[in-house]
Protein backbone atom coordinates (compact mmCIF):
# COMPACT_ATOMS: atom_id res chain seq x y z
CA UNK A 1 0.00 0.00 0.00
CA UNK A 2 2.97 2.50 1.05
CA UNK A 3 4.42 1.40 -2.15
CA UNK A 4 1.78 2.02 -4.69
CA UNK A 5 1.01 5.52 -2.96
CA UNK A 6 4.83 6.71 -3.21
CA UNK A 7 4.87 5.69 -6.67
CA UNK A 8 1.60 7.22 -7.46
CA UNK A 9 2.78 10.73 -6.03
CA UNK A 10 6.60 10.32 -7.40
CA UNK A 11 4.45 9.91 -10.74
CA UNK A 12 2.10 12.94 -9.99
CA UNK A 13 4.87 15.15 -9.33
CA UNK A 14 7.05 13.66 -12.42
CA UNK A 15 4.26 14.94 -14.77
CA UNK A 16 3.10 17.93 -13.13
CA UNK A 17 6.69 19.49 -13.06
CA UNK A 18 7.13 17.87 -16.84
CA UNK A 19 3.98 19.40 -18.49
CA UNK A 20 4.85 23.03 -16.37
CA UNK A 21 8.22 22.97 -17.53
CA UNK A 22 7.50 22.59 -21.18
CA UNK A 23 4.95 25.78 -20.76
CA UNK A 24 8.26 27.35 -19.38
CA UNK A 25 10.29 26.56 -22.78
CA UNK A 26 7.33 28.86 -24.16
CA UNK A 27 9.46 31.89 -24.46
CA UNK A 28 12.30 30.25 -26.73
CA UNK A 29 10.87 27.02 -28.35
CA UNK A 30 7.39 28.36 -28.41
CA UNK A 31 4.28 25.97 -27.25
CA UNK A 32 4.48 23.31 -30.14
CA UNK A 33 6.23 21.14 -27.79
CA UNK A 34 3.80 21.62 -24.88
CA UNK A 35 1.04 21.26 -27.41
CA UNK A 36 2.63 17.64 -28.21
CA UNK A 37 3.18 16.71 -24.52
CA UNK A 38 -0.15 17.62 -23.70
CA UNK A 39 -1.41 15.70 -26.84
CA UNK A 40 0.75 12.69 -25.48
CA UNK A 41 -0.30 12.75 -21.88
CA UNK A 42 -3.81 12.92 -22.76
CA UNK A 43 -3.36 9.40 -24.60
CA UNK A 44 -2.32 7.85 -21.97
CA UNK A 45 -4.54 9.26 -19.10
CA UNK A 46 -7.35 7.76 -21.85
CA UNK A 47 -5.28 4.05 -21.32
CA UNK A 48 -5.12 4.29 -17.56
CA UNK A 49 -8.59 5.46 -16.83
CA UNK A 50 -10.03 2.47 -18.94
CA UNK A 51 -7.91 0.02 -17.55
CA UNK A 52 -9.18 1.28 -14.31
CA UNK A 53 -5.38 1.58 -12.83
CA UNK A 54 -6.28 3.30 -9.07
CA UNK A 55 -4.45 2.97 -5.45
CA UNK A 56 -6.71 2.11 -2.67
CA UNK A 57 -6.23 4.08 0.44
CA UNK A 58 -8.73 4.00 3.39
CA UNK A 59 -12.22 5.30 2.94
CA UNK A 60 -10.72 7.02 -0.71
CA UNK A 61 -9.25 5.33 -3.91
CA UNK A 62 -7.13 7.80 -6.11
CA UNK A 63 -7.48 7.14 -10.14
CA UNK A 64 -4.04 7.19 -11.55
CA UNK A 65 -5.48 8.70 -14.70
CA UNK A 66 -7.52 11.73 -12.62
CA UNK A 67 -4.64 12.05 -10.26
CA UNK A 68 -1.82 12.17 -12.56
CA UNK A 69 -2.70 13.10 -15.81
CA UNK A 70 -5.86 14.74 -15.73
CA UNK A 71 -4.52 17.04 -13.10
CA UNK A 72 -1.45 17.75 -15.07
CA UNK A 73 -3.41 18.63 -18.33
CA UNK A 74 -5.73 20.89 -15.81
CA UNK A 75 -2.23 22.76 -14.89
CA UNK A 76 -1.50 23.25 -18.14
CA UNK A 77 -4.34 24.76 -19.74
CA UNK A 78 -4.47 26.64 -16.59
CA UNK A 79 -1.22 28.41 -17.05
CA UNK A 80 -2.12 28.66 -20.68
CA UNK A 81 -4.79 30.80 -20.03
CA UNK A 82 -3.31 32.77 -17.71
CA UNK A 83 0.13 34.11 -19.23
CA UNK A 84 -1.18 32.85 -23.24
CA UNK A 85 -4.27 33.96 -23.38
CA UNK A 86 -7.34 32.82 -24.96
CA UNK A 87 -6.38 31.80 -28.34
CA UNK A 88 -3.32 29.21 -27.09
CA UNK A 89 -6.31 28.05 -24.93
CA UNK A 90 -8.30 27.10 -27.54
CA UNK A 91 -5.42 25.32 -29.49
CA UNK A 92 -4.76 23.34 -26.18
CA UNK A 93 -7.98 22.29 -25.63
CA UNK A 94 -8.55 21.30 -28.77
CA UNK A 95 -5.52 19.18 -29.22
CA UNK A 96 -6.77 17.30 -25.67
CA UNK A 97 -10.34 16.78 -26.96
CA UNK A 98 -8.98 15.72 -30.27
CA UNK A 99 -6.65 13.08 -28.81
CA UNK A 100 -9.54 12.13 -26.31
CA UNK A 101 -12.15 11.18 -29.46
CA UNK A 102 -8.78 9.97 -31.66
CA UNK A 103 -7.46 7.50 -28.66
CA UNK A 104 -10.53 5.25 -27.84
CA UNK A 105 -11.68 5.10 -31.55
CA UNK A 106 -7.83 3.60 -32.26
CA UNK A 107 -7.95 1.03 -29.52
CA UNK A 108 -11.19 -0.12 -30.85
CA UNK A 109 -9.99 -0.37 -34.46
CA UNK A 110 -7.32 -2.43 -32.65
CA UNK A 111 -9.30 -4.56 -31.14
CA UNK A 112 -11.46 -5.17 -33.70
CA UNK A 113 -8.29 -5.62 -36.42
CA UNK A 114 -7.08 -8.09 -34.04
CA UNK A 115 -10.40 -10.25 -33.35
CA UNK A 116 -11.05 -10.39 -37.54
CA UNK A 117 -7.73 -11.75 -38.01
CA UNK A 118 -8.16 -14.46 -35.14
CA UNK A 119 -4.80 -13.03 -33.26
CA UNK A 120 -4.72 -12.85 -29.90
CA UNK A 121 -6.55 -10.02 -28.13
CA UNK A 122 -3.77 -7.05 -26.83
CA UNK A 123 -4.73 -7.42 -23.21
CA UNK A 124 -2.38 -4.41 -22.05
CA UNK A 125 -4.67 -1.85 -24.80
CA UNK A 126 -7.94 -1.46 -23.09
CA UNK A 127 -11.35 -1.68 -24.36
CA UNK A 128 -13.02 1.19 -24.94
CA UNK A 129 -16.35 1.81 -23.41
CA UNK A 130 -18.90 4.83 -25.42
CA UNK A 131 -20.07 5.87 -22.95
CA UNK A 132 -17.37 6.88 -20.30
CA UNK A 133 -14.95 8.01 -23.21
CA UNK A 134 -18.04 10.65 -24.15
CA UNK A 135 -18.40 11.66 -20.54
CA UNK A 136 -14.91 12.36 -20.20
CA UNK A 137 -14.76 13.76 -23.59
CA UNK A 138 -17.47 16.36 -22.23
CA UNK A 139 -16.67 16.61 -19.14
CA UNK A 140 -13.35 17.54 -19.92
CA UNK A 141 -14.28 20.32 -22.29
CA UNK A 142 -16.62 21.65 -19.92
CA UNK A 143 -14.05 21.77 -17.06
CA UNK A 144 -11.76 23.84 -19.38
CA UNK A 145 -14.40 26.57 -20.45
CA UNK A 146 -15.42 26.47 -16.48
CA UNK A 147 -12.10 26.93 -15.38
CA UNK A 148 -11.69 30.13 -17.63
CA UNK A 149 -14.81 31.79 -16.54
CA UNK A 150 -14.01 31.30 -12.73
CA UNK A 151 -10.97 32.44 -13.23
CA UNK A 152 -12.19 36.00 -14.65
CA UNK A 153 -15.05 36.02 -12.30
CA UNK A 154 -12.80 35.47 -9.06
CA UNK A 155 -10.60 38.16 -10.51
CA UNK A 156 -13.19 41.05 -10.39
CA UNK A 157 -12.02 44.01 -8.56
CA UNK A 158 -14.40 44.08 -6.55
CA UNK A 159 -13.76 40.80 -4.97
CA UNK A 160 -10.22 41.85 -4.25
CA UNK A 161 -8.86 38.15 -4.33
CA UNK A 162 -5.51 36.94 -3.06
CA UNK A 163 -3.68 35.49 -6.41
CA UNK A 164 -3.44 32.35 -3.89
CA UNK A 165 -6.55 32.02 -3.22
CA UNK A 166 -8.52 32.61 -6.70
CA UNK A 167 -5.91 29.97 -8.28
CA UNK A 168 -7.38 27.54 -5.42
CA UNK A 169 -11.04 27.92 -5.42
CA UNK A 170 -10.29 27.77 -9.18
CA UNK A 171 -8.28 25.08 -9.27
CA UNK A 172 -11.07 22.98 -6.63
CA UNK A 173 -14.03 24.19 -8.28
CA UNK A 174 -12.33 22.61 -11.60
CA UNK A 175 -12.15 19.43 -10.19
CA UNK A 176 -15.28 18.96 -8.30
CA UNK A 177 -17.35 20.07 -11.48
CA UNK A 178 -15.32 17.15 -13.46
CA UNK A 179 -16.37 15.07 -10.25
CA UNK A 180 -20.14 15.72 -11.04
CA UNK A 181 -20.11 15.75 -14.99
CA UNK A 182 -18.06 12.89 -15.33
CA UNK A 183 -19.62 10.97 -12.88
CA UNK A 184 -23.05 11.49 -13.99
CA UNK A 185 -22.10 10.83 -17.14
CA UNK A 186 -20.55 7.86 -16.79
CA UNK A 187 -22.48 6.56 -14.40
CA UNK A 188 -25.62 7.92 -13.51
CA UNK A 189 -28.81 5.21 -13.31
CA UNK A 190 -26.25 2.78 -11.95
CA UNK A 191 -25.83 1.21 -8.14
CA UNK A 192 -22.69 2.46 -7.29
CA UNK A 193 -23.15 5.80 -8.85
CA UNK A 194 -23.59 7.85 -5.53
CA UNK A 195 -21.18 5.91 -3.69
CA UNK A 196 -18.57 6.96 -6.85
CA UNK A 197 -20.13 10.75 -6.62
CA UNK A 198 -18.91 11.36 -2.72
CA UNK A 199 -15.72 9.48 -3.13
CA UNK A 200 -14.53 10.94 -5.96
CA UNK A 201 -15.44 14.78 -4.63
CA UNK A 202 -13.14 13.62 -1.50
CA UNK A 203 -10.41 12.32 -3.58
CA UNK A 204 -10.57 15.42 -6.11
CA UNK A 205 -10.20 17.65 -2.71
CA UNK A 206 -6.92 15.68 -1.70
CA UNK A 207 -5.36 15.80 -4.94
CA UNK A 208 -6.02 19.58 -5.20
CA UNK A 209 -4.31 20.50 -1.48
CA UNK A 210 -1.59 18.14 -3.46
CA UNK A 211 -1.09 19.88 -6.46
CA UNK A 212 -1.96 23.15 -5.96
CA UNK A 213 1.38 24.45 -4.35
CA UNK A 214 3.34 23.12 -7.93
CA UNK A 215 0.35 25.87 -9.38
CA UNK A 216 0.97 28.79 -7.35
CA UNK A 217 4.36 28.41 -7.35
CA UNK A 218 4.96 28.63 -11.19
CA UNK A 219 2.12 31.30 -10.99
CA UNK A 220 3.92 33.60 -8.92
CA UNK A 221 7.53 32.80 -10.77
CA UNK A 222 6.34 33.51 -13.91
CA UNK A 223 5.14 36.38 -12.84
CA UNK A 224 7.96 37.36 -11.34
CA UNK A 225 10.69 36.36 -13.72
CA UNK A 226 8.74 38.20 -17.02
CA UNK A 227 7.55 40.82 -15.32
CA UNK A 228 4.02 40.01 -16.29
CA UNK A 229 0.99 41.28 -15.44
CA UNK A 230 -1.89 38.46 -14.94
CA UNK A 231 -4.44 39.83 -17.18
CA UNK A 232 -8.00 40.32 -16.37
CA UNK A 233 -9.89 39.25 -19.43
CA UNK A 234 -14.06 39.18 -19.79
CA UNK A 235 -16.19 36.36 -18.71
CA UNK A 236 -16.66 33.68 -21.46
CA UNK A 237 -14.11 35.32 -23.25
CA UNK A 238 -12.47 31.54 -23.53
CA UNK A 239 -15.88 31.07 -25.63
CA UNK A 240 -16.17 34.16 -27.59
CA UNK A 241 -11.85 35.31 -27.52
CA UNK A 242 -13.85 38.97 -26.82
CA UNK A 243 -10.01 40.75 -26.18
CA UNK A 244 -8.28 39.22 -29.07
CA UNK A 245 -11.06 39.31 -31.91
CA UNK A 246 -12.02 43.09 -30.69
CA UNK A 247 -8.56 44.34 -30.70
CA UNK A 248 -7.79 42.60 -33.82
CA UNK A 249 -11.27 44.11 -35.66
CA UNK A 250 -10.40 48.00 -33.98
CA UNK A 251 -6.81 47.69 -35.58
CA UNK A 252 -8.36 46.51 -38.65
CA UNK A 253 -11.36 48.92 -37.97
CA UNK A 254 -8.43 51.87 -37.90
CA UNK A 255 -6.58 51.20 -40.80
CA UNK A 256 -9.71 51.02 -43.03
CA UNK A 257 -10.33 54.53 -41.75
CA UNK A 258 -6.89 55.77 -42.33
CA UNK A 259 -7.21 54.45 -45.94
CA UNK A 260 -10.26 55.91 -46.75
CA UNK A 261 -9.27 59.41 -45.18
CA UNK A 262 -5.46 58.89 -47.57
CA UNK A 263 -7.97 57.93 -50.22
CA UNK A 264 -10.72 61.26 -49.75
CA UNK A 265 -7.17 63.37 -49.52
CA UNK A 266 -6.04 62.39 -52.73
CA UNK A 267 -9.51 62.43 -54.29
CA UNK A 268 -10.11 65.82 -53.54
CA UNK A 269 -6.43 66.81 -54.16
CA UNK A 270 -7.10 65.29 -57.27
CA UNK A 271 -10.16 67.91 -57.87
CA UNK A 272 -8.75 71.09 -56.72
CA UNK A 273 -5.73 70.48 -59.06
CA UNK A 274 -8.58 69.36 -62.05
CA UNK A 275 -10.39 73.07 -61.29
CA UNK A 276 -6.93 75.03 -60.62
CA UNK A 277 -5.67 73.61 -64.08
CA UNK A 278 -9.54 74.39 -65.94
CA UNK A 279 -9.54 78.16 -64.12
CA UNK A 280 -6.14 79.47 -64.77
CA UNK A 281 -4.60 79.71 -67.92
CA UNK A 282 -0.98 81.79 -67.68
CA UNK A 283 0.57 83.91 -70.42
CA UNK A 284 4.11 83.49 -69.80
CA UNK A 285 7.38 84.68 -71.94
CA UNK A 286 7.62 88.50 -73.91
CA UNK A 287 4.42 89.45 -75.99
CA UNK A 288 5.46 91.65 -79.13
CA UNK A 289 3.48 94.62 -78.79
CA UNK A 290 3.23 97.93 -80.67
CA UNK A 291 4.22 101.15 -79.28
CA UNK A 292 1.26 102.98 -80.49
CA UNK A 293 -1.68 101.29 -80.49
CA UNK A 294 -1.12 98.39 -78.02
CA UNK A 295 -1.67 95.67 -80.58
CA UNK A 296 0.21 92.06 -79.43
CA UNK A 297 1.83 90.05 -82.30
CA UNK A 298 1.32 86.68 -82.03
CA UNK A 299 3.65 83.48 -82.90
CA UNK A 300 2.21 83.81 -86.77
CA UNK A 301 3.30 87.04 -86.91
CA UNK A 302 -0.43 88.33 -87.24
CA UNK A 303 -1.57 91.38 -84.90
CA UNK A 304 -4.23 91.36 -82.41
CA UNK A 305 -6.11 93.77 -80.25
CA UNK A 306 -5.13 93.16 -77.29
CA UNK A 307 -8.70 92.16 -75.76
CA UNK A 308 -8.35 89.65 -78.55
CA UNK A 309 -5.30 87.95 -77.60
CA UNK A 310 -5.70 87.90 -73.86
CA UNK A 311 -9.24 86.39 -73.93
CA UNK A 312 -7.90 83.80 -76.21
CA UNK A 313 -4.54 82.95 -74.46
CA UNK A 314 -6.64 83.09 -71.29
CA UNK A 315 -9.69 82.50 -69.22
CA UNK A 316 -9.84 85.98 -68.72
CA UNK A 317 -13.22 88.60 -70.30
CA UNK A 318 -13.22 92.07 -70.96
CA UNK A 319 -15.75 94.60 -69.93
CA UNK A 320 -15.58 98.19 -70.91
CA UNK A 321 -15.90 101.39 -68.97
CA UNK A 322 -14.53 105.11 -69.30
CA UNK A 323 -12.18 106.42 -67.22
CA UNK A 324 -11.77 109.31 -65.39
CA UNK A 325 -9.04 110.91 -67.72
CA UNK A 326 -10.57 109.44 -71.11
CA UNK A 327 -14.22 110.72 -69.99
CA UNK A 328 -12.29 114.31 -69.87
CA UNK A 329 -11.04 114.02 -72.84
CA UNK A 330 -12.96 112.66 -74.66
CA UNK A 331 -16.28 113.69 -73.61
CA UNK A 332 -16.20 117.60 -72.39
CA UNK A 333 -19.63 118.35 -72.30
CA UNK A 334 -20.22 115.88 -69.39
CA UNK A 335 -17.28 117.21 -67.69
CA UNK A 336 -18.69 120.62 -67.91
CA UNK A 337 -21.66 119.53 -67.48
CA UNK A 338 -23.61 121.04 -64.00
CA UNK A 339 -23.49 118.58 -61.63
CA UNK A 340 -27.32 118.52 -61.38
CA UNK A 341 -27.71 117.71 -64.94
CA UNK A 342 -26.14 114.59 -64.49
Amino acid sequence: MKGELFILIAEAIAVYFLVLWAHSLRNRAGLAYFYALIGGLTAVMSWVTDAGVRVNLPHVSLMVGSTVFYTALLLGVFVVYVFDGVRATRIAISTIAGVSIMTPVIAFILHLQLKLSDAPLISRVPIPSLRINSASVVATIADFVFLAIAWEFLGKPRLNMPLWLRSFLTLLGVMWLDVILFSTGAFLGTPPYGEILTGTLLSRLIISLFAYPFLYLYLAKQNQKYGMVIEHRPVLAILKEVTEVRLELSLAQQEIERRKKVEREKEGLIEALQLALSEVRSLRGILPTCAYCKNIRDEEGHWHQLEEYIQSHSEAKFSHGICPECRDVHFPIVRDAPSGAR
